[in-house]
C-alpha cells in the first residue's frame, strides 16, 4: 500500500514551497508593478531574468528530486511528481490570494513559465491541468497499490502529446505580448479545452486498459 505519510509530507512539502514562490513573486510585483500587476508586460532587468530562469530550473529539480526519493517504481515518482506538482501550482495562486488579493478572477491573466519563451494565460488554465495531474497521479498511485504495474498504451501518449501540443501553444503563441510587449491577443479557450479533452481521453485509455489486466502474480496473461 502507498504510505499516507509519504503523501501527507509530499502534500506539506508542496505547500510550503508554493508559499516560497508565491513570495518572490510579491517583491518581483513590489519592483516591476507598483500600481499592481497587469497587461502589457514591463521589460525586466536582464539579470533578474538570469536569474529566474535558473529558479524556475531550480524549481523542476526540486521536485522531480522530492518524487524520486517517494517512489519506487518508474510510474510512482512520475505520479508523486504530477501530486505535488499539482498542489504546488495551485497554491501558488491561493497563496498569492491570500497576499496580495490577486487574481481577482481565475480569468486574470498571468506569466506562467519563462522557458524557452514566456507562457501566459488566464490563471484558470494552470489550475486545470493541476487537477488533472492530481486525479491522474493518485489514480497511478491506486493502480500500483492493488499489485498492477501501470503502463500507459501508445493510444494514451499520443493523446497526451497532442493535448501538450495544443495547451503549449495557447501559451507561447502570442509572441507579442511577451517579446514585444504588446497588449495579448484574446486567449485560445477552444484550442485549450482541446488539450484538456485530449488529456482526458489519454486518462480513460490508459486507465480502462489497466482495468482488464489482473494483479501482478495471478499467473495470467494478457
Amino acid at each position: 500500500m502507498i504510505s499516507r505519510r509519504i503523501a501527507a509530507w509530499i502534500v506539506l512539502f508542496s505547500l510550503a514551497f508554493a508559499f516560497v514562490e508565491s513570495s518572490i513573486v510579491v517583491y518581483l510585483r513590489d519592483l516591476y508593478y507598483p500600481d499592481g500587476f497587469s497587461f502589457p508586460l514591463k521589460q525586466i532587468r536582464a539579470g533578474h531574468i538570469l536569474v529566474e530562469l535558473f529558479r524556475e530550473f531550480s524549481t523542476m529539480v526540486m521536485l522531480i528530486s522530492l518524487a524520486w526519493m517517494a517512489g519506487k517504481t518508474r510510474w510512482q515518482r512520475m505520479a508523486w511528481f504530477m501530486i505535488a506538482f499539482g498542489v504546488w501550482d495551485i497554491f501558488y495562486y491561493v497563496w498569492l490570494k491570500v497576499i496580495l488579493n490577486w487574481p481577482a478572477s481565475l480569468f486574470d491573466w498571468d506569466v506562467l513559465f519563462l522557458i524557452p519563451v514566456p507562457w501566459i494565460g488566464p490563471v484558470i488554465a494552470p489550475v486545470l491541468i493541476s487537477v488533472l495531474l492530481i486525479v491522474a497521479g493518485a489514480l497511478i498511485l491506486r493502480r500500483e497499490a492493488t499489485g498492477r504495474e501501470f503502463h500507459a498504451p501508445r493510444g494514451s501518449w499520443g493523446l497526451a502529446i497532442t493535448g501538450t501540443v495544443c495547451i503549449l501553444y495557447t501559451f507561447m503563441r502570442d509572441t507579442d505580448a511577451t517579446l514585444k510587449f504588446a497588449v495579448p491577443q484574446p486567449y485560445w479557450y477552444w484550442l485549450f479545452l482541446s488539450g484538456l479533452l485530449c488529456y482526458i481521453g489519454a486518462m480513460f485509455a490508459a486507465f480502462s486498459r489497466q482495468n482488464q489486466n489482473p494483479p501482478a502474480g495471478t499467473g495470467m496473461r494478457m
